[in-house]
């Protein structure tokens, strides 16, 4: 007795093995699209993704850490000490690297006025849509700050709406998510990062969906 696999089970199984590979395949595509259309080439545009991914992890403080340690049980029924650190900092890829590029636009662009307007309509959007969620931070609908970011730059710089896209809606999410809410998220213990936690995906993405819908 023979046993066989149908060729579309077969099919099937090989596409869930292949699956993230093609979603980084398609995702790596979208931004390389995109950032070529802010004039970076593709070997430096791999280079931002892979400092970008690797440094959401990496929070530099603003200032002195303070220790605390808190009582946690586990179920329950078993209790146990964990250290928590208190402070400010800045994430490396949800901050830092986003301004960064925003400021190189900014020094490339012969009129920033249409850039501004924009940013000033997208802190106002990112800081109407932001909530402060305790023991999750600042959180913001990811599809929003993309959405609105390349709207404003199609209407207020047509010719060119690219770095408007990706300068007012990174540094609109930044500005209005973090930054305008960062007196609210003292009140909760535990690292305040800014660019980092619930605001970090809409950063990253804003960027790359905004400067993308400009250019469909």
């Amino acid at each position: 007795m023979f046993y066989f696999l149908p060729l579309s089970i077969l099919v099937f199984f090989s596409l869930l093995l292949f699956l993230p590979f093609l979603f980084f395949v398609w995702f790596f595509h979208i931004v390389s699209f995109s950032f070529q259309k802010l004039g970076l080439t593709p070997e430096t545009t791999f280079l931002l993704l892979l400092l970008t991914l690797f440094g959401s992890g990496i929070n530099i403080p603003l200032g002195r850490y303070k220790k605390r340690t808190v009582r946690k049980s586990f179920f329950g029924s078993f209790e146990y000490a964990q250290k928590e650190i208190e402070g400010v900092a800045i994430n490396l890829g949800g901050a830092l690297i986003p301004l960064g590029i925003s400021l190189y636009l900014l020094t490339k662009t012969s009129n920033i006025f249409p850039i501004l307007l924009s940013l000033f309509f997208m802190i106002i959007i990112s800081k109407t849509f932001s909530k402060v969620i305790p023991g999750r931070g600042i959180v913001l609908p990811a599809l929003i700050p993309p959405i609105f970011a390349a709207l404003f730059a199609l209407i207020f710089a047509p010719s060119n709406p690219a770095p408007c896209a990706y300068v007012s809606g990174t540094l609109g999410t930044l500005i209005g998510a973090d930054l305008l809410n960062l007196h609210k998220v003292k009140r909760y213990p535990g690292l305040i990062s800014i660019g980092g936690a619930g605001v970090f995906d809409g950063i990253f993405l804003t960027g790359i969906v905004a400067v993308f819908l400009t250019a469909i």
